[in-house]
């Protein structure tokens, strides 16, 4: 095997030596991998379009209101209450982007990720069907600026800006809802400064990313990318080169016996890095910018297939597979990380499974204190918060499971709208015979509409005997 130079890990691929971006003109990618991410992406396009259009039992798809403090997940409506929830989720989602990344490396970058599929599936198809392949990008590039560059260059910026518009909007859809948005794009404008300048700033943001930034964002300004270096180790399945096989590497010669000249099975056509969107030569290892979008998997394929040779030169192996072939193994670090990330889920399912779908609060009214009549009767003021996270209006009122302690309600009843929170005084009368040191514990049931909905216990307190 060849001696490989690392002075490539010193520099990312898109900047050169004086620190001046490098424009990278992929190669249109084509094969069966190509086939499978386009089927996954264009299935998550259409899912994250219609997203918060999608119903389920009159509420969004998803919905994550940073505003109103309400997100919606699947039809479900969860309240700040709920944050525990959010961060139980979080730690799920942290540890099994750890164990993921351990096994599979970067692949949801390169399969899954909206900066990848908006990239490589729409913004780069389109550049394709109007600059040409690569070849042609690069020309016109470095073309004089005729009228046809003008008109290329006028019809890619207009239609980049119309799908940045759109991405603009979709985002909006989920942080404020459909219905919403809907307001926006159809009252005037003055009615909805914030809403406008909003979506203005979301398209500027996404016309930039996809205009300029591209493959940046993957290789300099995502974390993940990062991330991934102290996640990775020999048994993670990665994109990699074989060179035990590839080594010596050396272009092809009409009817030669590579095995008998010594040479590998890597004709250095370079096709690998042709097409490689973060441009990269896959041969040189494991690397930060590569997201494992395997175009170079399938562009090698074909060449292999064009001299005859064995395909799969570069596949998704694991560094102890290609040296040792051995398959993927399921080491203690792994078994570690899944037996975490079952226990979160666990713990995590049973919390939703329990989760209620009213929360009351009842606290002795801040700065009072207790009043007593002529007849024994201890009266205390509280205030009632309840909290409705269903679809449904609710007439409130409050039971206490002890039949001599009364409760009013000091505006005379309690009217609980969907989706809504209400804040009510009541007042509680307890005989003044059953406190023990002046205090009484109570345990106050919630009805709604004739049923019991929540149940909630409180501290009652009188003079002391």
């Amino acid at each position: 095997m060849s001696e490989v130079n690392d002075s490539f890990r010193d520099k990312i691929s898109t900047v050169n030596e004086k620190g001046k971006r490098i424009w990278i003109f992929p190669k249109k990618p084509k094969g069966n991998y190509f086939n499978a991410r386009k089927v996954i992406s264009y299935f998550l396009l259409v899912l994250l379009f219609s997203g918060p259009h999608i119903r389920i039992n009159g509420q969004p798809f998803l919905l994550l209101n940073i505003l109103e403090r309400k997100f919606v997940i699947l039809g479900k409506v969860f309240w700040p209450q709920d944050m525990y929830l959010f961060a139980i989720l979080l730690i799920v989602g942290v540890v099994f982007v750890i164990l993921f990344t351990i096994i599979f490396g970067r692949i949801f970058c390169g399969w899954v990720c909206p900066q990848t599929i908006f990239m490589e599936m729409l913004f780069r198809r389109i550049e394709y069907l109007i600059d040409g392949d690569w070849t042609e990008q690069r020309r016109l590039k470095d073309s004089k600026w005729t009228w046809t560059k003008i008109w290329k260059r006028s019809l890619k910026f207009s239609i980049f800006l119309i799908i940045s518009f759109l991405i603009a909007n979709t985002f909006l859809a989920y942080i404020i809802g459909s219905k919403e948005l809907w307001k926006i794009q159809h009252d005037p404008i003055g009615e909805h400064i914030g809403g406008f300048i909003a979506i203005s700033i979301f398209t500027f943001v996404f016309f930039s990313v996809y205009m300029w930034l591209r493959e940046q964002v993957c290789t300099t300004i995502c974390p993940y990318g990062r991330l991934q270096g102290v996640l990775l180790d020999k048994n993670t399945m990665v994109v990699a080169y074989d060179s035990k096989r590839g080594e010596p590497r050396s272009k092809i010669h009409k009817n030669e016996d590579r095995s008998i000249a010594g040479k590998g099975a890597c004709i250095d056509c370079l096709q690998c890095v042709h097409v490689c969107p973060t441009g990269i030569d896959i041969r040189n290892g494991t690397q930060l910018e590569c997201i494992n979008c395997t175009a170079c998997i399938d562009e090698c394929n074909h060449m292999m297939d064009a001299v005859n040779q064995e395909k799969n030169l570069i596949r998704f192996v694991s560094e102890n597979g290609i040296k040792a072939g051995t398959p993927f193994e399921w080491t203690l670090r792994v078994k570690a990380y899944s037996a975490v990330l079952l226990g979160l889920l666990i713990v995590f399912g049973a919390l939703l499974i329990t989760r209620k779908d009213f929360e009351t609060n009842i606290i002795r009214q801040r700065g009072s204190t207790y009043s007593i009549d002529s007849k024994g009767i201890v009266s205390n003021i509280f205030e009632v918060d309840i909290l409705n996270k269903t679809q449904e209006d609710y007439q409130i009122s409050l039971k206490s499971t002890d039949p001599q302690v009364e409760i009013e309600v000091v505006g005379g009843h309690i009217f609980l709208e969907s989706e809504a929170e209400t804040k009510e005084r009541i007042v509680v009368k307890v005989p003044n015979s059953l406190l023990k040191d002046g205090v009484k514990k109570l345990k106050i049931e919630v009805y709604g509409n004739g049923e019991k909905v929540d149940e909630v216990k409180t501290k009652f307190i009188g003079p002391l005997l």
